[in-house]
């Protein structure tokens, strides 16, 4: 049946757009302009770099990863804030009003410097970032150091016997039999507490005495200061952190093979006491007299809120690096972002804070290649080119002490 022609012909109506041009119309949305300075996405050139004299060097591989994306980005970020936290001069900042007189002159405030607290967990002792934390500490490159009990005794017990590479697959039934810890893919043999023990006992019954003779006060980090003397070791952090007074301080102290032995020795000497109220206030003092504090926090757990919270009695930290594999959503610390410490209070709010999503063995010994060695070792050449005489260990000595 014809039509009534009341709706119109074919020629006069609007024909709908086709399906293809729908899809075309989602697939090719115009885009708005980005910002002429947003950086472009651009990788390393190996073309370039193995035809260049140098060759291919770490310097200019970790140079790219700043526009490479993803963690290398992160990385990249993290380099420049570990810069800024090691280039900042109380010079940079205009003189307060009430700024204290000996702090005016210019000079002056061209040597004050960023206040470093380095924190890590006890497992990257038993790895070999110890080597990396060491030389950091050894060179005077840090202020403040942070770590769990595992930390001091690992660094410790390493001076004495030595952790050895396993498999992270190794049945745990087994090695229990056999007397050997697992730490993922570390060994460590029982034996080596045993010697930790034989080592430790007759230093805390010296403490002990000098506590009831003398009246001495042990705290956590004097106790550290005291082991890392009587370790008299050149591989060990301690050793070099109570050479160069730089405080080691572990509020947990009694969480590892460390308070095992002082749970045992309580019961030879019930009256030994460790006092841990003085050094909450010997830490936060720390950050509370630093006229600019940066943290560099790898792992998650104690050693970051601690830091963190130290810096927090200032109004936050300057400059934050935190390194670890920790995701926020279970609502830890150990996984929170540098800004959820922002709204605590413990890092600025101006801050320009970084996290590395990461395995601080894979990446913290990037960072300091491309921050703290290098200046060093531009030092180091310097030295030896002028005839500069030479630190202990061979090297220019660091020029990196720091004044509140």
């Amino acid at each position: 049946m014809q039509g009534s022609g009341s709706m119109g012909s074919p020629d006069t109506m609007a024909a709908p757009p086709s399906t293809h041009e729908t899809a075309k119309t989602a697939v090719l949305l115009p885009s708005d302009p980005l910002p002429a300075e947003t950086p472009t996405v651009q990788g390393f050139d190996w073309n370039a770099a193995i035809s260049s004299p140098e060759g291919v060097t770490l310097h200019g591989l970790l140079g790219s990863y700043l526009t490479t994306g993803f963690q290398a980005t992160n990385l990249g970020l993290a380099i420049k804030e570990i810069e800024r936290m090691r280039a900042w001069r109380l010079s940079d900042v205009p003189v307060a009003t009430d700024e204290d007189e000996d702090l005016i002159d210019p000079g002056v405030r061209a040597q004050i410097k960023c206040k470093i607290f380095l924190a890590y967990t006890s497992n990257l002792i038993s790895s070999g970032l110890r080597e990396t934390l060491r030389f950091l500490v050894e060179h005077k490159m840090v202020d403040v150091v942070v770590t769990t009990a595992g930390g001091v005794e690992e660094d410790l017990i390493k001076c004495l016997a030595a952790t050895r590479l396993g498999d992270f697959t190794m049945a745990g039934a087994e090695l229990r039999k056999r007397g050997i810890n697992r730490i993922g893919n570390l060994l460590v043999p029982n034996q080596n507490y045993c010697l930790f023990e034989d080592w430790l006992t007759p230093i805390l019954h010296a403490m002990a005495t000098e506590q009831t003779a003398y009246g001495q006060r042990w705290s956590p980090s004097r106790l550290i200061e005291r082991l890392g003397r009587e370790i008299n070791h050149p591989d060990s952090i301690c050793y070099w952190a109570a050479k160069h007074g730089i405080p080691v301080f572990c509020p947990a102290l009694t969480d590892g093979s460390l308070g095992d032995m002082l749970y045992f020795f309580s019961y030879k000497q019930p009256e030994f006491a460790i006092d841990m109220v003085a050094d909450i206030r010997r830490l936060n003092d720390e950050a509370v007299h630093a006229k600019a504090t940066g943290m560099i926090i790898l792992g998650g757990g104690l050693v970051k809120h601690h830091t963190c919270n130290a810096n927090l009695m200032r109004n936050g930290a300057d400059f934050a690096v935190f390194v670890n594999t920790g995701q926020e959503f279970d609502g830890s610390d150990s996984g929170a972002r540098p800004d959820e410490a922002v709204s605590w209070g413990k890092v600025r709010a101006d801050a320009r804070p970084i996290k590395v999503y990461g395995d601080a063995t894979l990446v913290f010994p990037l960072l300091v290649a491309q921050t703290f060695a290098k200046d060093e070792v531009l030092t180091a050449r310097k030295g030896m080119g002028n005839g500069v005489g030479t630190g202990e260990n061979g090297v220019g000595e660091s020029k990196r002490s720091r004044i509140e």
